[in-house]
């Protein structure tokens, strides 16, 4: 089956990764009207909970919540994610087949927990560029998304977020989508890039994006780092007051 045109695709290495660091983006781009969708780069079979197949059904299950009609995993080894010729190739005829205008993508290197994180970032950044070379042999037409946008999310040993998506009215669905993942996350304290404090995994997911929020002046939000300064048209209409 022919994949659908996207507007938004998030990247991530492991299945959950999409829903605790951009989950409300994605949902609020759905509302918007954008065609959205996720990849997650492994199955996460090397994880110490659950299975591939349930967190498959777990996956589809949070997508479902957030409303993502598209999702799908590219079948790389977890734990072994390597910026390699063969792993380019194929991400390349999913850039192609999709054709995302943006691209969501984990924190850029040095920065990641998991060292999946550090390398997809630098894999996702060298398959976009790849991806419109007209004689990389990959299949399909060639096509460049036109953004990778890096989420930073609880890494507060990062550079300072270019910018930070107000997602208030749809953070219930970012943690139903997140509940979704019981076989990882019932009576955790960790997971990911989400450090333990003693208190609940989901009571600490709250925590950071009411921080991320404080940073706008709302609720919530999810943080997010482009290498590339990010230009404005109209002085006047900047939001969020110095005061």
């Amino acid at each position: 089956m022919q994949p659908p045109a996207l507007d938004l695709l998030a990247i991530a290495a492991h299945p959950d990764d999409a829903e605790l660091t951009v989950g409300g983006t994605l949902a609020l781009a759905v509302r918007q009207g954008y065609r959205v969708g996720i990849l997650d780069l492994t199955a996460g079979e090397l994880g110490t909970r659950g299975t591939p197949e349930l967190r498959r059904e777990e996956a589809l299950q949070a997508a479902k919540v957030l409303g993502v009609p598209w999702r799908e995993t590219l079948g790389l080894p977890d734990a072994g994610i390597a910026n390699s010729d063969e792993s380019r190739r194929r991400l390349v005829a999913v850039l192609r087949a999709t054709r995302p205008t943006i691209v969501l993508a984990p924190a850029p290197p040095p920065f990641g927990r998991h060292p999946d994180h550090r390398i997809a970032a630098e894999l996702i950044r060298d398959a976009a560029f790849l991806s419109g070379l007209r004689n990389f042999d990959a299949g399909e037409e060639p096509h460049r998304p036109r953004k990778i946008v890096h989420s930073i999310a609880y890494r507060e040993d990062g550079v300072k977020p270019t910018f930070v998506v107000d997602v208030s009215e749809v953070f219930d669905l970012k943690m139903m989508a997140v509940r979704c993942y019981e076989s990882q996350f019932d009576g955790a304290t960790q997971s990911g890039e989400v450090y333990p404090t003693g208190e609940p995994l989901l009571d600490v997911i709250g925590h950071q994006a009411a921080h991320y929020g404080s940073l706008i002046r709302v609720r919530y939000g999810e943080p997010f780092y482009t290498s590339e300064t990010m230009r404005v048209d109209d002085v006047v209409a900047l939001s969020v007051s110095t005061f």
